[in-house]
């Protein structure tokens, strides 16, 4: 091994062709390992940092343009108007971005996560303006996936700058633990990103752990950094929390029950929405400029009609739904069945045709779709509030992510104290959602085979 390369990975290299595979203690052991520890512990600093500072500009946008602006021009609330112009100029912005930037403001979310490499230099404004235009302006996605993009396009940079001879897998390992950085406290829990990333990437093998641990490194110093902040900017969190819930004893064979009903649920509406999605992508991408604006004010119509036929806030259904989470599980009692229902459908449809046109992360929407549905269903019999919660948070993100591990970790990892109870529940209904979605998913189509 050189003085600078990475861990090498098991598959397809030398040990395919007859060579034994590396040792992963030796290479643990090298001081080439150790400087790449070095480097993504001093990488996680500043990106940490500036991922803090982006999700604080996020919120910031937000406030302004929906709280601060309208004060401005003269009116006492919010109209109810007020997000068609403001979501139609989203679509524009994003739109533009999209056609005319490189790199067309970071991968579609429709597509969920799959292994994709950093962004190039030139391609990190577009991921920018894109995701302020999306998160900013209450697009029902998520500041997720912007994050990993840019925490890994800023790791390669700073390897460029660093050390321009660098090998390519130095900086894909350093990229990787950019993105570690970059959502270390977002989820709650530096461990809930780490395998978020861990299984969207597909890592695995002899040299996982070697891989695993520089991004581990920069994911607990990102998460200090964010602690830190929060406390020296006095801006308030930037991460994931739930309020304190009702505590939850044990399940019961009536809550299992309930775990294949949900599991079966949330694949039939994941699905749906998926679908939604793909369908309008492929309409939308090609005219991206002209049909954004148009889905823009799709997604401000569905706010506005939740709003008018319920009574309920814009903010439920507009924005990922991180930051509406924990007012609708402390507020519950205020909600219908028929209100749930109706926030299920507006922010369905509008999670849907936001995945379809703009940039932005896929988790939030799903969790907090998911965690409206079991509300929504824990006013049937035999069913508790946290249980339903717990379950349909984890069976929707499966159904829209794919990630089984990831599903189960931020269902029960999320409810602190109960989730260890609720876990085997979580389980059963993510098992039951990923296979049934699996059966509903449109079959691949079969390649074109040449006649004769």
């Amino acid at each position: 091994m050189s003085d600078t390369a990475p861990p090498a990975a098991p598959a397809g290299g030398a040990a395919a062709q007859g060579a034994p595979p590396p040792d992963a203690a030796e290479q643990l052991r090298s001081p080439a390992y150790l400087r790449l520890l070095l480097l993504a512990a001093l990488i996680g600093v500043p990106i940490s940092a500036a991922a803090y500072f982006f999700l604080q500009l996020v919120d910031a946008l937000q406030r302004w343009v929906f709280i601060d602006l309208p004060r401005a021009l003269g009116f006492a609330a919010t109209p109810l108007w007020w997000p068609l112009p403001v979501l139609g100029i989203a679509g524009v912005l994003v739109g533009l971005t999209i056609r005319h930037l490189p790199g067309g403001g970071g991968h579609s979310p429709a597509d969920g996560f799959q292994p994709r490499g950093a962004p190039t230099p030139s391609e990190l404004p577009g991921v920018l303006l894109a995701a302020l235009a999306t998160l900013g302006l209450g697009v029902v996605l998520g500041p997720e996936a912007p994050l990993i993009a840019l925490g890994a396009g800023l790791a390669v940079c700073a390897v460029r700058l660093t050390a321009r001879d660098a090998p390519p897998q130095v900086g894909a390992v350093v990229g990787a633990a950019g993105s570690f950085a970059a959502i270390s406290a977002l989820l709650g829990s530096p461990i809930l990103g780490a395998f978020l990333l861990m299984e969207a990437s597909g890592l695995g093998g002899a040299a996982l752990g070697l891989v695993l641990l520089p991004g581990l490194l920069a994911a607990g110093i990102g998460a200090l950094i964010f602690v830190g902040l929060d406390a020296l900017t006095g801006l308030g969190e930037a991460s994931l929390a739930l309020p304190g819930l009702p505590p939850f004893d044990h399940p019961d064979l009536a809550q299992f029950g309930w775990a294949l009903v949900i599991g079966v649920l949330a694949a039939v509406v994941g699905t749906a929405v998926h679908r939604i999605a793909l369908g309008l992508r492929d309409r939308i991408a090609p005219h991206i400029v002209l049909f954004a604006p148009v889905a823009g004010l799709a997604v401000a119509g569905l706010a506005i009609a939740y709003v008018a036929a319920t009574g309920g806030k814009l903010s439920d259904v507009l924005f990922s739904g991180e930051a509406a989470m924990g007012p609708l599980l402390q507020n519950s009692a205020g909600y219908s069945v028929g209100a749930l229902l109706m926030l299920l459908v507006c922010k369905g449809l509008a999670y849907g045709v936001s995945l379809a046109s703009f940039r932005g992360g896929p988790i939030f929407p799903a969790m907090f779709l998911g965690a409206a549905g079991g509300l929504a269903l824990s006013h049937l019999p035999g069913l508790p509030l946290v249980a339903g919660v717990a379950m349909g948070i984890g069976a929707m993100c499966v159904v829209m992510l794919r990630l089984p591990l990831t599903s189960v970790l931020l269902a029960t990892l999320l409810l602190a104290s109960d989730g260890l109870a609720v876990m085997p529940l979580v389980i059963v209904a993510v098992v039951v959602a990923h296979v049934v979605a699996a059966w509903l998913a449109p079959a691949p189509a079969a390649p074109d085979v040449p006649a004769g």
